[in-house]
């Protein structure tokens, strides 16, 4: 690891205004070195970060066990410098071994995804995770969620999972991720390029996905639309010659049409785990199941996220629609063809027996 003098030039120069990480780098080139620059840029007028800010910085993270990764460290992901615009410094909360692994994939999608699209998510993941495959995502609402669940939720922990955020190391988002984000940097790492207490913002978040398709070897599109942020993913996925998947949607389906777009640009059609394995095989080192037992063709996975015994299923087809992150009222209603006051009964039931809780925004939720 860096010295905490180099750490603190980093942070200094990489938070001056108007520096990103091409001028960063460029800086280097001509100055030899980060503290130089920083000492160059003082004189011309411009306001790098001091060093007592720096230190501040240091001092938070090293107070809450987050690490401070240089791009001149041997910990630094080497897939990340095939970028043009590679961040100099990360900074990491969690497993650094799981920056090691040498087998990953992505799986980004829609914020508002349906109960299937998370379920074919979350199983996938499951699945990859099981041959020791990193799962990539963005901690985002839906999708991404879905994705990091499945990955955790592998017995014998022969997988992991990597959140990189568009927030500061320390922001959690969205705040209800809060139990998710503490999983993750237990069972996995999370991983992030801004400052601490950055908040989301328009233009952070697709900064965060070029690094979810650079650490990536491939990516795995559920469930988008034609804005969708996950579309950028697959842009710099193809940007960079890496293999692209895309879950195919009803054409009707505005959450699908960004999907369908992928296929029909030659994005690789998946709708389960088997057939993403061949193309793994032939990128990763190590064996591949020939075979995998087919996932059944249902609109809605059985669903693996909560365990409860047989007692507590007081309305077992209802609690098989939810998910520990949540599902909207107005879905389930036309899910289950029942009128708003049944349902409402029902989900009461369920909540008094301490199965399901409600959430922000007409949501309601398994509990785990």
């Amino acid at each position: 690891m860096a010295e905490s003098s180099e750490i603190i030039s980093a942070l200094q120069l990489i938070n001056t205004p108007g520096i990103g990480p091409s001028s960063y780098f460029k800086l280097i080139e001509e100055y030899g070195s980060e503290e130089v620059a920083v000492s160059a840029l003082l004189k011309s007028g411009k306001h790098p970060w001091s060093v007592e800010q720096a230190q501040t910085e240091l001092s938070t993270c090293q107070a809450n066990n987050i690490k401070i990764i240089l791009h001149t460290d041997t910990d630094y992901p080497q897939q990340l410098k095939s970028l043009s615009d590679y961040p100099p410094l990360l900074y990491l909360k969690g497993n650094l071994e799981t920056l090691k692994f040498n087998r990953s994939i992505a799986i980004v999608g829609s914020r508002s995804a349906s109960v299937n699209g998370c379920k074919i998510a979350s199983h996938i993941a499951q699945e990859l995770a099981q041959q020791n495959v990193c799962i990539i995502s963005g901690m985002a609402r839906g999708i991404d969620t879905a994705a990091h669940c499945g990955a955790l939720s592998t017995s014998g922990n022969q997988g992991s999972t990597i959140a990189i955020l568009g927030t500061g190391i320390d922001v959690i988002y969205p705040p209800e991720n809060k139990q998710l984000y503490e999983n993750i940097a237990v069972n996995g790492c999370i991983l992030s390029e801004f400052p601490l207490s950055t908040q989301g913002n328009t233009i952070n978040f697709p900064r965060r996905n070029r690094l979810i398709a650079g650490l990536s070897q491939a990516v795995l599109v559920v469930e988008a639309g034609l804005k969708s942020g996950s579309l950028i993913t697959a842009d710099f996925a193809m940007k960079q010659g890496k293999p692209l998947f895309a879950v195919p949607g009803t054409p009707d389906v505005s959450k699908s049409s960004g999907s369908n777009l992928l296929i029909k640009k030659g994005a690789h059609l998946a709708d389960c785990a088997q057939d993403i394995f061949p193309f793994l095989k032939a990128i990763f080192p190590g064996d591949f199941p020939k075979k995998v037992k087919p996932q059944q063709k249902v609109l809605v996975f059985a669903n693996n996220d909560v365990n409860y015994s047989s007692n507590d299923k007081t309305d077992s087809s209802l609690v098989d629609l939810l998910t520990v992150d949540g599902v909207d009222i107005d879905e389930l209603i036309r899910l289950t063809g029942k009128s708003a006051a049944a349902l409402s009964a029902e989900i009461s039931e369920l909540e008094i027996s301490g199965i399901i809780r409600r959430l922000s925004g007409n949501r309601i939720a398994l509990i785990k």
